[in-house]
């Protein structure tokens, strides 16, 4: 456990998007934060850099995706990690995991490993043995700043996809930082951090069209749509992600509990306008 009156301090195993969000919060309250990735100083090959690294922390957050071959992180470092006088390790892994539901709710209760994500399922359940409490943090579709369904949409790439009942959940990246903030204060274990409503992706699109007041794209098929093997294959599993859980134990509070909310505060950004 952390010694009384030390100063927080965050290692992060791949400083990107989410977990970059997650550091800049954190750095604003006074932690010290440092990590490998793209926002990172510190190399993942340089094993001296980041073992020294995982020696000062106080917490150990790993946003890394599994590879091929397995979690780069626990196949280099998991004696590491475990050795570290860190108080606190998290994971975010993929609501992914739990595969196709045909639209049915999931919590983190539901059986794991029916999804195309196996690499997901393993390293999920890998972090969850290490032998020490781990909280593992379960994302879907992740937004934000920067990388929304509003880009798509003013660089004519967003896709109304005619597929009823498809279905999706999300979550805005300020509230995944807050879920792990919420998570660092409440018991280890497996959280699923979306938002409230889980809907067709062609309501999010059809709302953002209303907001940038830009023409809604006509539905396709998934044939006429011309989507990558990767944005084809989202489509390939359709489920809804139950929240309660890390409100219940966590006291985790959404700041945008649906997109309306998220996309509307971008928007509102972006025109100038107060959130």
């Amino acid at each position: 456990m952390m010694k009384e009156g030390l100063m927080s301090h965050l290692f992060v195993f791949g400083l990107g998007y989410s977990a970059g969000r997650l550091a800049r919060r954190l750095a604003g309250e006074g932690w010290a934060v440092e990590g490998t990735g793209r926002a990172g100083k510190i190399r993942f090959e340089d094993e001296a850099a980041v073992r020294a690294g995982l020696e000062r922390a106080t917490h150990i957050l790993s946003s890394v995706p599994p590879g091929a071959e397995g979690d780069p992180v626990l196949d280099r470092y998991r004696a590491a990690i475990t050795a570290a006088p860190a108080g606190w390790i998290g994971y975010l892994s993929s609501t992914g995991v739990y595969g196709d539901t045909g639209g049915a709710w999931v919590d983190e209760t539901a059986p794991v490993g029916g999804g195309r994500r196996s690499a997901r399922v393993i390293a999920d359940a890998a972090w969850r043995a290490l032998g020490r409490p781990v909280h593992v943090f379960r994302l879907p579709g992740i937004y934000g700043p920067g990388r929304s369904v509003l880009e798509r949409i003013r660089e004519g790439r967003a896709r109304r996809i005619a597929l009823p009942g498809q279905v999706f959940s999300r979550v805005h990246v300020d509230d995944i930082a807050g879920g792990v903030i919420a998570g660092m204060r409440g018991p280890a274990g497996v959280y699923n951090l979306a938002d409230d409503l889980p809907c067709p992706q062609n309501d999010v699109i059809t709302y953002g069209c209303a907001r940038l007041g830009l023409p809604v794209p006509p539905l396709q098929t998934l044939a006429e749509a011309g989507l990558s093997p990767a944005a084809a294959a989202f489509y390939a599993e359709n489920r809804r992600v139950a929240n309660g859980r890390a409100k219940r134990l966590l006291g985790w509070r959404l700041r945008y509990p649906d997109y309306r909310a998220g996309l509307g505060a971008m928007a509102s950004e972006c025109q100038g306008a107060p959130v």
